[in-house]
């Protein structure tokens, strides 16, 4: 679920504005709950319990990224 919200919110205008904190507080949320470590090499897409799409693994990665150096 963080995964799509962090994809479904960068497409919207409105998201833009909290996108950098909002992908941050879930990687973090994400890995305190010990969910994540998502790669786009594919390996998570297939073991996924949550059946998430590598689309939405790599969407949040690249937001990840940009939100970092944003930081």
């Amino acid at each position: 679920m963080y995964l799509q919200k962090v994809s479904q919110f960068s497409y919207l205008p409105q998201g833009k504005v909290e996108a950098t904190d909002r992908v941050l507080n879930m990687v973090k949320q994400m890995d305190e709950e010990g969910f994540g470590n998502c790669t786009n090499t594919g390996a998570c897409h297939v073991e996924c319990p949550k059946g998430i799409s590598l689309d939405y693994i790599t969407r949040m990665n690249s937001e990840y990224l940009k939100a970092n150096i944003k930081k």
